[in-house]
């Protein structure tokens, strides 16, 4: 993937290099401009979670159908359309676990679309899902071409000047090495110098490395960020010693670890940090134009799934339970302005 997570762009798991290719030729087939779009027309009252998500996830049926309580508090506009737009960041070649093109090369699967599909259940509008590129994303909420964008965003004090958000995850970010290899983060910036770590750009962990490259160099030490389209190249980067980890999402990460654990590319987490900094738990949000009146339905929606346990189906799906938070929130204190 951020967040854009590469960029949050997100640093992204994928299979293997084979499956990458695959998914990137199919995120192609959905189109490579703001405007590809596909529209659910699921069973009245169930959301199918996990569909052709090529092993990412597990299919699950889950029972979920409008909360008029809940969809009574949309904006006109939004209620009047009978849709609701998604935006997603996962151009050009996606992020498994959370949003891919999966195997019938045409779907937008994974967990973060899955539960924009949840959510529009709840207030029983028809899902349109919107694929973008990471920065086109922020564009399309910027625009009205999207309503609200679900592609593992972080919360962040910055961005709260031009959206709201609603909490659904924990922003967990992770060091991604070679299985071989024996450096370890171990929640200090310190064991960074000398170092080369691929980021996406635009994202939360990018700045977070970044303001880590400053300190360093006020203290006469060097760090070297470095930046890679898609995720395809940022493995073999890695692969090839070019450089010594990769710093992003700990779902796609994780994912990634599974699916290479039997080949000579194996490789494995080397220390994890919070998305919003070493003092406060990083969080993963739903985000909307600011004063959009879009935060408060989409929260009270995530919170009736976590209530009515449709919220833990979905996370256990896609192997993501241990990143559930208890309640979702609407502007949670995020990333600070100066990551101190």
């Amino acid at each position: 993937m951020p967040s854009h997570f590469t960029r949050r762009s997100l640093s992204r798991g994928v299979i293997a290099a084979t499956a990458v290719a695959t998914l990137a030729t199919g995120l192609a087939a959905c189109g490579g401009d703001s405007d590809a779009a596909t529209t659910d027309t699921a069973k009245s009252g169930e959301v199918v979670v996990g569909r052709v998500s090529n092993g990412a996830g597990t299919e699950t049926t889950i029972k979920v159908s409008e909360v008029e309580s809940i969809s009574a508090e949309l904006p006109a506009a939004v209620r009047k359309s009978g849709k609701l737009v998604i935006g997603e960041g996962a151009l050009p070649a996606g992020f498994p676990p959370l949003a891919y093109v999966g195997s019938d090369q045409k779907t937008l699967t994974g967990s973060e679309p899955d539960l924009g599909r949840l959510i529009a259940a709840v207030f029983g509008l028809t899902p349109e899902i919107k694929n973008f590129t990471w920065e086109n994303m922020f564009v399309g909420i910027d625009s009205g071409k999207v309503d609200v964008a679900l592609s593992n965003i972080t919360d962040t004090e910055e961005r709260k000047k031009k959206y709201e958000f609603a909490s659904y995850r924990q922003d967990n970010l992770a060091f991604l090495v070679p299985k071989k290899s024996t450096w370890n983060f171990d929640g200090d910036y310190e064991n960074l110098v000398g170092k080369t770590i691929a980021v996406g750009s635009g994202t939360n962990q990018e700045k977070i490395l970044l303001e880590w490259k400053a300190k360093l160099a006020k203290e006469g030490k060097k760090l070297t960020v470095k930046y890679f389209q898609d995720s395809t190249s940022t493995f073999l980067a890695l692969n090839s010693g070019k450089i010594d980890a990769s710093f992003g999402p700990n779902p796609g990460f994780a994912y990634h670890n599974r699916q290479v654990a039997n080949t000579p590319d194996a490789t494995r987490i080397a220390g994890t940090y919070s998305g919003a900094g070493a003092s406060l738990q990083g969080l993963i949000a739903a985000t909307a134009k600011k004063d959009s009146g879009l935060a408060k339905p989409l929260a009270d929606a995530v919170n009736y799934l976590i209530k009515n346990g449709q919220y833990a189906e979905w996370l256990k799906a896609y192997g993501l339970s241990d990143e559930a938070v208890a309640k979702s929130e609407v502007n949670p204190p995020g990333l600070s302005l100066d990551n101190s």
